[in-house]
């Protein structure tokens, strides 16, 4: 039996930790369909974004983010002081760090790439993955990059209050387009966003394409101490998640608590049997739940 079956075993028992519970599971099956190392450069990575040949993004190029709407969406802000949700995702982005930046980061392959993702939709991958990369870029030594790889239905630019603007769809595409064409600085010091882009109907050959490999390559060895988290579709609902996960060197699966079913969770799980590290997290969980719950081990498939 799995951890993460034992988990979900577990947490019918024991109950839900309020808000958030997180389960952490590590799998050993490592990822052999990596592409090699590119030559070409992405425009560097600096500050709250990147440089665009050798002139910094001006600042009509920042995005100022409404803290004060996404205080009221439950989301963690820079203002925040010891909210209970700023102590979840503590707990939640600790392993992450760890495993991108620390000694666990050895054997793990793209360790500083990150996909958050859930089974369907209406998880909370999004919030997830928001939350996520604000946790993390509120650490002053941490720069993080947040993708919408939801090219489906996206939701992070909505939910910044990012305007229409050219995304990962757009660099897929054209050819002669620079990534740094994309990337948008923000109001928040180490954050940057790439928004999906337009809707394509060949958008999972997009992501599956070469360059899509190429360019998480990149991103994961020209600039290893940046975060990079990619918001991604549910595993269940589309191919494109399936086809994220094979990109990058940890996977937070998202689950909503007494509701989600087993078969569902475990069915996702083996799709990402090719990741290095996937990680687990409880969302929408009612009830206490004492700290035993929180594992951090080796699963089999």
């Amino acid at each position: 039996m799995s951890i993460i079956e034992k988990a979900l075993n577990k947490a019918k028992d024991q109950g839900r930790e309020a808000n958030i519970a997180t389960d952490f599971s590590r799998a050993t099956i490592r990822n052999t369909d990596r592409p090699r190392p590119i030559s070409q450069a992405i425009p560097a990575f600096t500050g709250n974004g990147y440089e665009k040949n050798t002139n910094d993004i001006s600042p009509s190029e920042v995005v100022e983010i409404d803290w004060q709407r996404l205080a009221e969406l439950g989301f963690v802000t820079p203002d925040d002081i010891n909210t209970q949700t700023i102590e979840e995702y503590r707990n939640i982005k600790r392993p992450l760090v760890s495993n991108a930046f620390g000694k666990s980061s050895l054997g793990i392959e793209r360790s500083n790439l990150v996909l958050v993702t859930s089974s369907v939709p209406g998880e909370g991958k999004t919030f997830t993955a928001i939350n996520l990369a604000l946790s993390i870029a509120n650490e002053r030594d941490k720069n993080v990059l947040l993708i919408d790889a939801d090219v489906a239905r996206p939701s992070v630019s909505k939910t910044l209050g990012i305007k229409s603007s050219p995304g990962l769809i757009e660099y897929l595409e054209a050819p002669d387009m620079d990534f740094s064409d994309i990337v948008l600085a923000t109001n928040m010091p180490g954050l940057s966003v790439v928004p999906a882009g337009k809707k394509h109907k060949y958008s999972t050959e997009l992501l599956s394409s070469n360059k899509m490999s190429l360019l998480a390559q990149e991103l994961s060895t020209r600039y290893p101490n940046r975060m990079v988290i990619f918001d991604s579709p549910p595993l269940l609902a589309a191919t494109q998640g399936e086809v994220l996960a094979k990109l990058v060197g940890q996977v937070v699966l998202v689950i909503e608590a007494e509701s989600t079913l087993q078969s569902m969770v475990m069915e996702s799980v083996s799709k990402l049997a090719p990741c290095d590290v996937v990680l687990a997290v409880f969302n929408k969980s009612q009830g206490h739940m004492d700290g035993s719950y929180y594992a951090y081990g080796q699963y089999a498939h």
